[in-house]
C-alpha cells in the first residue's frame, strides 16, 4: 500500500524562478478517515477538491519546465487555502452538505491534521520557495491554480477566467491585459471571490515575504476534460513565460495587504 501522502512535488527548472502551487488539486483522504461521513458522491463535487486544476497544474508545469506543488489532500479534511485561524479551515457544513465527521471536533483532532496534512503541504510550499531563493539569488514568482463552479446557487458566472490579487499589481496588470487581448475571454478582476484573504497561501508565502503572485481561476466545466486542459494549458502558458521574464517581477517588493497591517516574513 503507498503512503499516504500530503503534497506532491512535480519537478522542473528551479533557476526559471516560477513556481506553480495547486492547493485543493487533490480530493484524497487516507483510509482511515473513510468519507468522513459523506456519501462517496460528494468527492466528485467541488466541494472536495478544484476540479480540472491537478491536470491543468500538471500540464503547464511540463509546457513551461517549472516545478510545482500540489495538495494531497481533500478541502474537506482541512483546508489549505485558509489561516490557521480562521473558522473555515475544517469545514462543518460546506455548500449544503453536512460532514459529520468534522463536527464535533476535538483539539487533538484538529491540531493531528494540521500536523498530517495542512503544515507538511505549506512547508513544501517553503521548500520550493527557497529552492528558488537559493538558485537563482531572487524571489519566485508564484501561481497558483484554482476553479470554480459555473453557476453559484442560481447565479451563472459568466467569466471563463477570474484573476485573484491582494494589492501587488505587478503579474495582475500584464496578465489581465493581455488575457482580455482575446475579446472572446470574459475575465473577472477579483470576482467570483476576492483575493485579499488574511492568512492563505498567497499571504503567507507570497504578501508576507514581497513575492510578486498572482492566483488563477478557471471555470471547471472549461477544464474538466484533457481537450479543455490543453487548451487553458497553451493559452496560459505563454503568457505566464512572458510575465515571469518582466523586468521587476523576480524583486522583493512588500506592497501591504487590503486585509490589515502586514509583518514581512
Amino acid at each position: 500500500m503507498t503512503a499516504f501522502s500530503p503534497f506532491e512535488v512535480l519537478n522542473g527548472h528551479y533557476a526559471q524562478g516560477l513556481l506553480l502551487i495547486a492547493d485543493h488539486a487533490s480530493r484524497a483522504v487516507p483510509e482511515n478517515y473513510g468519507t468522513l461521513g459523506l456519501e462517496p458522491r460528494v468527492f466528485e463535487r467541488h466541494i472536495a477538491y478544484d476540479i480540472g486544476v491537478e491536470m491543468l497544474t500538471r500540464t503547464l508545469s511540463e509546457k513551461l519546465n517549472s516545478p510545482a506543488v500540489l495538495g494531497g489532500f481533500s478541502r474537506l479534511l482541512i483546508d489549505p487555502n485558509r489561516g490557521e485561524d480562521d473558522p473555515t479551515l475544517i469545514m462543518q457544513l460546506s455548500d449544503g452538505a453536512v460532514i459529520p465527521a468534522n463536527y464535533p471536533m476535538s483539539e487533538q483532532e484538529r491540531e493531528n491534521r494540521l500536523n498530517r496534512f495542512y503544515r507538511p503541504y505549506h512547508t513544501a510550499v517553503d521548500t520550493a520557495c527557497n529552492t528558488m531563493l537559493e538558485t537563482t539569488g531572487q524571489a519566485p514568482f508564484i501561481v497558483s491554480i484554482h476553479s470554480y463552479t459555473p453557476v453559484w446557487k442560481t447565479t451563472p458566472r459568466p467569466w471563463q477566467i477570474a484573476l485573484l490579487w491582494d494589492k501587488d499589481d505587478r503579474a495582475i496588470t500584464p496578465l489581465l491585459s493581455m488575457l482580455r487581448e482575446d475579446g472572446s475571454l470574459m475575465v473577472g478582476d477579483n470576482e467570483p471571490y476576492d483575493g485579499a484573504l488574511r492568512n492563505d497561501t498567497l499571504f503567507r508565502h507570497c504578501t508576507a515575504k514581497g513575492y510578486a503572485n498572482v492566483l488563477i481561476e478557471v471555470r471547471q466545466d472549461l477544464i474538466s476534460t484533457a481537450e479543455g486542459v490543453q487548451s487553458w494549458a497553451e493559452r496560459l502558458a505563454p503568457i505566464l513565460a512572458h510575465i515571469n521574464a518582466m523586468v521587476g517581477i523576480h524583486d522583493i517588493c512588500h506592497y501591504g495587504s487590503r486585509t490589515g497591517a502586514v509583518h514581512p516574513a
